[in-house]
C-alpha cells in the first residue's frame, strides 16, 4: 500500500491505445511530498481502446494507494472521470443500464473502480493533456501508458525502470512562430497537419497516424474540437 503515513497523496494515472482498439497500456504515479513522482507502475493491456486503458489506469491506481489516506488524482480523460463522478450513480439506480437502456460499456471496470472508492475521501482534478507546461504528474502518466502500450511490457519504480521517454504525439515545445495575417483570414491559427503518430484530442477521443488534426488552446486535436474551443 501506498501514503500510508500521510495526510493527502497527488496521483496521476493514464491510458493509451495505439488505435483505438490497439496496442493499449496503463500507468498511474504518485508523487512526494513535493509533487514529484516518487512511485510508478504500468502495464500492457494487449488490444482495447482508450476507455478500457485510462479505466484500467484508475482502478489499478485505487487498488495500489491507502483507503485511508485522502488521494487527489489527476486526470486528462473526460470520459473516465464523468463515467465516476457523474454517469454512475444513474447507472447503478438503473440497474447497470444507460439512460437509453443499454448495458453499461465497460462494467466490469466501472463496477470495481465504484468498489474501490466506497468509503474513501478521493478528489478527481481534471488536467488538459499534452500541454507544453501541463501537469508534470500527468505527463509521467501519459509517457509511461503510452510506453506501456507501444512495447507490451510491464514498468515501474519496484521494477527499476528508467523514467519514461517523451511521447512521440507530444508537440514540440518551442514557442510558436508569429506569422503575419494576410487578406480577413485567421492566420495559421486555422492550420491543419497530418498527425504522424496516434493520440488524444482533449475531447477524449483519439485520432490516427494520418488524421487531420489541428491546434487548439489545449493542444493537437481534431479540427472540430479547436472550432469549439475558439466560439
Amino acid at each position: 500500500m501506498i501514503g500510508a503515513m500521510r495526510e493527502r497523496v497527488v496521483a496521476a494515472c493514464d491510458g493509451a491505445s495505439k488505435g483505438n482498439p490497439g496496442p493499449a497500456g496503463w500507468a498511474w504515479v504518485i508523487s512526494d511530498d513535493a509533487e514529484k513522482p516518487a512511485r510508478w507502475e504500468a502495464g500492457p493491456l494487449g488490444k482495447a481502446t482508450n476507455n478500457v486503458a485510462e479505466l484500467t489506469a484508475l482502478e489499478r491506481l485505487l487498488a495500489a494507494s491507502d483507503p485511508n489516506v485522502p488521494l487527489e488524482i489527476r486526470m486528462d480523460s473526460q470520459y473516465a472521470m464523468k463515467a465516476v463522478t457523474t454517469w454512475l450513480p444513474g447507472w447503478k439506480r438503473n440497474g447497470w443500464k444507460t439512460a437509453a437502456g443499454k448495458p453499461v460499456a465497460n462494467q466490469d471496470l466501472v463496477v470495481r473502480i465504484d468498489e474501490l472508492l466506497d468509503g474513501r475521501s478521493v478528489e478527481f482534478r481534471y488536467v488538459p493533456a499534452h500541454q507544453v507546461d501541463g501537469d508534470p504528474l500527468n505527463d509521467f502518466a501519459d509517457r509511461a501508458a503510452s510506453q506501456a502500450a507501444s512495447v507490451q511490457q510491464p514498468a515501474g519504480s519496484d521494477l527499476g525502470s528508467p523514467e519514461p521517454p517523451p511521447s512521440p504525439d507530444v508537440p514540440a515545445t518551442r514557442a510558436p512562430r508569429k506569422k503575419a495575417s494576410r487578406g480577413t483570414g485567421g492566420g495559421s491559427s486555422s492550420r491543419t497537419i497530418k498527425a504522424k503518430f496516434s493520440g488524444r484530442c482533449v475531447c477524449g477521443r483519439s485520432y490516427a497516424a494520418g488524421e487531420s488534426i489541428a491546434k487548439n488552446p489545449q493542444g493537437w486535436g481534431h479540427p472540430e474540437c479547436r472550432t469549439a474551443a475558439e466560439a
